[in-house]
């Protein structure tokens, strides 16, 4: 699979509002979006996202397309990239994050997991969610708190990922926790992951497309949910979701831009949800939604 990495380089406004529009007009597809400073007087930035299965050109034509040429203040650049895993080699050298009492980490920084921590062992994988991200340090913690308050008889991460939130809420719960998505390899990476951080017996998980597939109710009605994933998705399934989750049940919603975050409350205000918290973190919203409670 070949990967076309396109960008423009510009100032850091410039480079900050092509990132955004890269990021709404590509998010249902998952293609990943970067902004960085290239220049050390701060000057220039770069933003870019990569595309797959196309050449330079046509690369460069779906995005000048989706984004609109009129959008574009600078030159935008195509070039195909090595064959290499370019998610591993974008977090080689992430140091440890901490979210609530939560350490997520590779496997050389273990030691610096500190007393009295979750550690949570994560390494890079074809899978969303490493512990970096607004939204995924944004629902670690959130699940620290919720945890911490209170007892739920029946968990849910929907969209899962490389499994880190199912994890978390497993070590820190003490107790089983189903984990699905709809791509197979996040599935297996997040079963591996659970495995790795010594939570395979509290870990379940299956690869479904949607909350309509009849495994769920074995596991459910779910009283508390977490779906880390984008605002289109979670506004299509509000209806599906709220049907597969208890009377009295906790619901947290992240993956969404903070501008998202109204749509995303009136989609579940319709399901019986009403805001109970919400975090905004690097420009990401999590969102905690409570039903037949006053409280999560």
């Amino acid at each position: 699979m070949n990967t076309i990495r396109v960008r423009i380089v510009a100032d850091e406004r410039e480079a900050k509002r092509f990132a955004e529009l890269l990021e709404h007009v590509f998010e249902d597809d998952g293609n990943p979006v970067t902004v960085f400073e290239t220049s050390e007087d701060d000057r220039l930035w770069s933003a870019e996202v990569l595309v797959f299965d196309l050449g330079a050109d046509d690369a460069r034509d779906l995005v000048r397309s989706r984004v609109g040429g009129d959008a574009l203040a600078g030159k935008l650049e195509a070039e195909e990239l090595p064959d290499i895993n370019w998610v591993e080699k974008s977090l080689e050298g992430l140091n440890p994050v901490r979210a609530g009492r939560f350490v997520v980490h590779g496997g050389h920084d273990k030691d610096k997991v500190p007393a009295g921590a979750i550690g949570l062992e994560i390494e890079a994988a074809l899978a969303f969610g490493t512990g970096h991200h607004g939204t995924t340090a944004g629902c670690l913690e959130e699940i620290d708190r919720l945890l911490s308050l209170r007892e739920y008889n029946s968990i849910l991460d929907l969209g899962t990922g490389t499994g880190v939130l199912a994890i978390a809420a497993a070590l820190k719960a003490r107790q089983q926790v189903l984990a699905t998505d709809i791509d197979p390899v996040a599935t297996r990476t997040a079963l591996e992951n659970a495995r790795l951080n010594g939570a395979a017996h509290l870990v379940k998980g299956f690869t479904a497309n949607g909350v309509e597939d009849r495994r769920f109710r074995l596991y459910g009605p779910f009283d508390l949910v977490i779906a880390n994933i984008l605002a289109r998705p979670l506004m299509k399934m509000a209806k599906a979701i709220g049907s597969q989750m208890a009377q009295t049940a906790t619901l947290v919603l992240s993956g969404l831009r903070v501008e998202d975050g109204p749509r995303i409350l009136f989609a579940y205000r319709c399901q019986g949800f009403v805001l109970d918290r919400q975090r905004e973190k690097d420009g990401w919203l999590t969102l905690t939604l409570v039903r037949g409670r006053n409280f999560a």
